[in-house]
């Protein structure tokens, strides 16, 4: 009963955040932001947004743990994804055609989760009133990244003086209409995303595998799923850059909503209560992008048949990742 009660909700939960992300995307459109800022901010964003639902209702039924393993985990999940489109889309060479212009990103990325890991070992007991100066720095550092982000795209369609914008098309969704549906389903996903916290940890339970790793790899591959969406429909209109941004970026994200997690927790630094085996998923979150970042940098061809070398070591690390946390008793 409980596994059915978690697969209605997160049935409901992709659906209203793939309908989030489409609309998000629409609204950007119409903001006629470039692809990479698109896919880096707003998307990313979009599809992020039941990382930060999860992450709320987590800490209100005091599930510390899975909110943890949920953040690192998507991260980690998305870096799955970078690896899986290169393999499908193989054809397109998609980290190849984006060369360079994401290694910001996904630099930032890295960093943040690196600050994240730093932070839940040294356990630095500093705070402004029942929130820690840790998790000011690292929003500190989101908000100065997406500064430099919008720098250096700024510096770049001034170099180029003109960058490939989408088309106009017919179905394309009225900006109105768009902010409706956007509304609507941050509402739906609100009503949604308890539900599927509690019976996530329910099955944490009677699986005895812990909140921490069920976040891992449960809630966050749930949680990650309009990434997969949005992704797939970016390149298909071949919009790579959004596709790749979308992703680096929701690894941007997700460590700002480990951040912004502590001013949700009142009982003291959110990242302080975060048991410290946690930072072993971070550490791999951090490697997985790192490697993805070094993919994105590369200009070898490294082709084993039709697969690139750096899709099928992100997705090999992941699958490794997970046996690691599982091994070691992450959040069991």
């Amino acid at each position: 009963m409980i596994g059915l009660q978690f697969a209605i909700g997160a049935l409901i939960l992709v659906l209203a955040a793939v309908k989030l992300a489409e609309c998000g995307d629409a609204i950007a459109y119409h903001t006629n932001l470039g692809g990479m800022l698109i896919g880096v901010i707003l998307l990313a964003s979009a599809t992020s947004a039941p990382e930060i639902l999860t992450m709320i209702s987590s800490i209100n039924q005091n599930h510390i743990d899975l909110t943890a393993g949920d953040l690192f985990g998507s991260s980690m999940f998305n870096m799955l994804l970078l690896g899986l489109l290169d393999m499908v889309f193989y054809r397109n060479r998609i980290l190849r055609r984006v060369a360079l212009k994401h290694a910001l990103t996904a630099s930032l990325a890295t960093m943040l989760t690196g600050l994240a890991v730093f932070f839940i070992l040294s356990d630095i007991d500093v705070g402004i009133g029942w929130f820690g100066l840790d998790s000011l720095l690292m929003l500190a550092v989101y908000f100065a990244g997406i500064w430099l982000l919008r720098k250096d795209h700024a510096r770049g369609a001034r170099t180029k003086h003109v960058e490939r914008e989408r088309q106009p098309s017919d179905d394309t969704t009225p900006l109105p209409k768009a902010i409706l549906g956007f509304a609507l389903a941050v509402g739906v996903l609100i009503v949604v995303v308890p539900s599927v916290v509690s019976s996530g940890a329910a099955i944490a339970q009677v699986s005895g595998l812990g909140d921490g790793f069920i976040g891992v790899v449960l809630i966050a591959g749930v949680t990650s799923l309009p990434e997969l969406v949005a992704m797939i429909a970016a390149v298909r209109l071949g919009e790579y850059d959004m596709a790749v941004g979308n992703l680096f970026g929701s690894n941007m994200f997700n460590m700002f909503a480990l951040a912004l997690a502590d001013f949700v927790f009142l009982q003291g630094r959110f990242l302080g209560s975060i048991d410290p085996v946690f930072a072993l998923a971070g550490l791999v979150a951090m490697l997985l992008t790192t490697l993805g970042l070094i993919g994105n940098l590369a200009h070898l061809e490294r082709r084993i048949w039709f697969v690139e070398l750096d899709a099928l070591l992100l997705i090999l690390g992941y699958l490794a990742g997970l046996y690691l946390l599982f091994s070691r008793g992450v959040g069991a």
